[in-house]
C-alpha cells in the first residue's frame, strides 16, 4: 500500500472503535453505579495490565490528580514488571499469575477497594491472576478486554468488553484494542469524578495549578463567575490553591 492508502485503512478500523465502545456503555455503568458508593466511602479504585493494557491504566490514573484535585493513591495503576515496564518491556513478566497480588498488596488493597483488569486478549496471566484473588478476598473486580467469551471477562464481576475486531497489523493490540481501552478509561475515571463532585458544570474546579497555562485557564473560570478582575482574580486563585476553592471564599467574604 502507499503512504495515504495505509493512513486511510487505519483510520478506516478506528472509526470502528468508538461504536464498538458504545454497545458496552450498559456494562460500563453496571461497573460504575457498584464502583461509586465504595469510593465515596473512602474506597481506592486500581488498575492492572501488561505491556500497553498497563501503560494505559497508568496513564489514566497518573492524570486523576492534576484533572480533579484528589490525593495520589485514590486511583492506582500498576504494570506487570514495575514502573521499569512503562518504558522497556519487562520480558515474561505477564506471565507470572502470582506476582500481580504481590504488587497489590503492597498498596494494602482490600474489600473496600476495587479492582480493574486490563488485557486486550483477555487471557494475560498476570491479570486473570489478580481478578481470581481479588474476588476470593471480596475485592470488587471489573475487565477490560477486547476478546468476547475470554476467561478474563468470565471471571471478572463486571466485564467491559468492546468487540473491536481484528487489528490492521494482526495481533498489534495498542492499536484498536488500545484505543478502545483508553476511551473506557477515560469513561469510568471521568465520571466517577464527576460524580464525587470533582467537576462544577463541565468544569475542573479543582485541578492542580501546576504550571502557568493551568492558572491562567483557572482565572478564566473564576472570571465567568465573580464580577472580579483578572489580576484579582489570579491573586485569589493563587491564595486559595484551586478555582472552587477561590470561588467560595470570596461569596464567603460577600456573605460576611
Amino acid at each position: 500500500m502507499s503512504t495515504l492508502e495505509l493512513l486511510t485503512n487505519i483510520n478506516r478500523e478506528d472509526q470502528t472503535v468508538a461504536v464498538a465502545v458504545e454497545k458496552e456503555i450498559p456494562n460500563i455503568e453496571k461497573f460504575i453505579d457498584a464502583c461509586l458508593p465504595k469510593m465515596k466511602a473512602g474506597g481506592r479504585l486500581f488498575y492492572i495490565g501488561a505491556g500497553t493494557s498497563g501503560r494505559l491504566g497508568i496513564v489514566d490514573a497518573s492524570e486523576c490528580p492534576p484533572t480533579f484535585g484528589i490525593p495520589h493513591g485514590i486511583v492506582v495503576g500498576i504494570i506487570a514488571g514495575g514502573d521499569h515496564a512503562i518504558r522497556k518491556a519487562v520480558e515474561f513478566a505477564e506471565d507470572d499469575k502470582e506476582q500481580a497480588w504481590k504488587d497489590l498488596e503492597a498498596y494494602q488493597i482490600n474489600e473496600n477497594d476495587t479492582l480493574v483488569g486490563i488485557a486486550a486478549s483477555g487471557s494475560t496471566p498476570y491479570v486473570l491472576g489478580a481478578i481470581e484473588t481479588a474476588n476470593q478476598k471480596g475485592v470488587l473486580t471489573a475487565a477490560i478486554s477486547c476478546n468476547p467469551g475470554s476467561p478474563l471477562s468470565q471471571i471478572a464481576k463486571f466485564p467491559i468488553t468492546p468487540m473491536v475486531g481484528p487489528e490492521f497489523i494482526t495481533g498489534s493490540t495498542r492499536m484498536k484494542s488500545g484505543t478502545a481501552q483508553k476511551l473506557v478509561l477515560n469513561m469510568i475515571s471521568s465520571t466517577l469524578m464527576i460524580r464525587l463532585g470533582r467537576v462544577k458544570g463541565n468544569k475542573m474546579v479543582d485541578m492542580q495549578l501546576s504550571n502557568d497555562k493551568l492558572i491562567d485557564r483557572g482565572v478564566r473560570m473564576i472570571l465567568q463567575e465573580l464580577p472580579i478582575s483578572y489580576e484579582e482574580a489570579k491573586s485569589l486563585l493563587i491564595q486559595e490553591g484551586s478555582v472552587r476553592k477561590a470561588v467560595e471564599f470570596y461569596v464567603n467574604q460577600l456573605k460576611n
